[in-house]
C-alpha cells in the first residue's frame, strides 16, 4: 500500500479529533494560575472569577473533543470537585515543605518542586478518570511525566499528605492504592508482577498503607502485596510479598575499598 494511503486510512479511522498540545497547555496554565505562579497578579476578585470562567469554557471545548457532547456533565462535576482537590493539594504542598529541610517556603515548593507538579496533575487527572473520561487523564499525566520524570497513572488511588522527594524515575501503576502521609523517593517502582492484557481488570499493583516511607530505587510488585502502616522500606530492595506494619526492610550489600596502586594494598573494609 502507498504510504500516503496508509496515512489517509489512519486519519479516516481516528476516533477523536483532539488537539494534544492544547490539552497539555491547558493543565500547565491552570496549574500556574491556581498556585499563583503567573508573573502578573490578579489583584481583583472579578479578575479571578473571569479567569476561572475562561478556564471552564476552555475545558468544555476540550471535553467535547472526546465526548461528542457539548453539555457533558463532567465539566460541572470537575469544577464542583475542584475545592476538594485543591484542599488535598494544599495538604500535599504542606507535607512536602514539612518533610524537606531544604525547602525555604511553600512558594518554593509550588514554584520549583517537580513532585508537587506531578501530584497536582495526577489529582486533576484522577478526577476525570473516575468519570471514565477517555484519553485526557492519561495525556495529562504523561505530560507531567515528560516534564518531571515521574510516572503516575491516573487510575492510582492516593491519599492525603503525599510526599515525593526528588522524584525522577518514580513509577506508580494504575491499580496502586496509597494511604495518607506516605513519602517516596526517586526511582521507586510500584508495579505489577507481569504485564498481560488479560489482567486488565484485576488489581495488579501494590497497596501502601498510611505513614509508609519508601527510599530510593525500591521496587514493590504485585496486586496482593500490602506494605503495612508505619513500615520503612530501604533503598534498592525488591519486594513481591506483603510486609507487616512497623517493619523495617533493607538490602544488605557489601562495599569493598581497595588501593588503586598495586603493591600498596590497604586493609579491606566492608561497609
Amino acid at each position: 500500500m502507498d504510504f500516503s494511503k496508509r496515512l489517509h486510512q489512519g486519519y479516516a479511522h481516528r476516533k477523536y479529533d483532539l488537539d494534544k498540545k492544547k490539552i497539555e497547555h491547558f493543565i500547565d496554565r491552570f496549574f500556574r494560575f491556581i498556585f499563583f505562579l503567573e508573573y502578573q497578579r490578579c489583584s481583583e476578585l472579578s479578575d479571578i472569577q473571569m479567569r476561572l470562567n475562561h478556564f471552564k469554557n476552555e475545558f468544555k471545548e476540550i471535553l467535547y473533543s472526546v465526548t461528542d457532547d457539548k453539555e457533558s456533565p463532567e465539566t460541572e462535576l470537575f469544577f464542583e470537585s475542584f475545592p476538594k482537590i485543591y484542599e488535598s493539594l494544599e495538604k500535599d504542598a504542606q507535607a512536602i515543605f514539612d518533610n524537606d529541610p531544604a525547602a525555604k517556603s511553600m512558594e518554593e515548593v509550588m514554584f520549583s518542586y517537580p513532585g508537587f507538579f506531578a501530584i497536582a496533575v495526577y489529582r486533576f487527572a484522577h478526577e476525570l478518570y473516575k468519570s471514565n473520561v477517555p484519553l485526557i487523564p492519561r495525556i495529562w499525566t504523561e505530560f507531567a511525566h515528560s516534564k518531571t520524570g515521574i510516572d503516575i497513572n491516573p487510575g492510582a488511588e492516593i491519599g492525603n499528605n503525599f510526599v515525593i522527594d526528588h522524584g525522577t524515575g518514580i513509577v506508580i501503576g494504575e491499580t496502586t492504592v496509597i494511604g495518607n502521609h506516605v513519602k517516596i523517593y526517586q526511582g521507586v517502582t510500584l508495579g505489577a508482577h507481569s504485564v498481560t492484557k488479560n489482567l486488565q481488570n484485576t488489581k495488579r499493583h501494590p497497596t501502601i498503607e498510611d505513614h509508609v516511607v519508601i527510599y530510593a530505587n525500591a521496587t514493590i510488585l504485585g496486586g496482593d502485596t500490602v506494605i503495612g502502616e508505619n513500615a520503612l522500606i530501604g533503598g534498592n530492595v525488591w519486594i513481591t510479598q506483603s510486609i507487616a506494619p512497623n517493619s523495617v526492610v533493607f538490602h544488605k550489600g557489601q562495599v569493598t575499598v581497595k588501593n588503586k596502586f598495586p603493591g600498596n594494598e590497604p586493609i579491606i573494609f566492608s561497609i
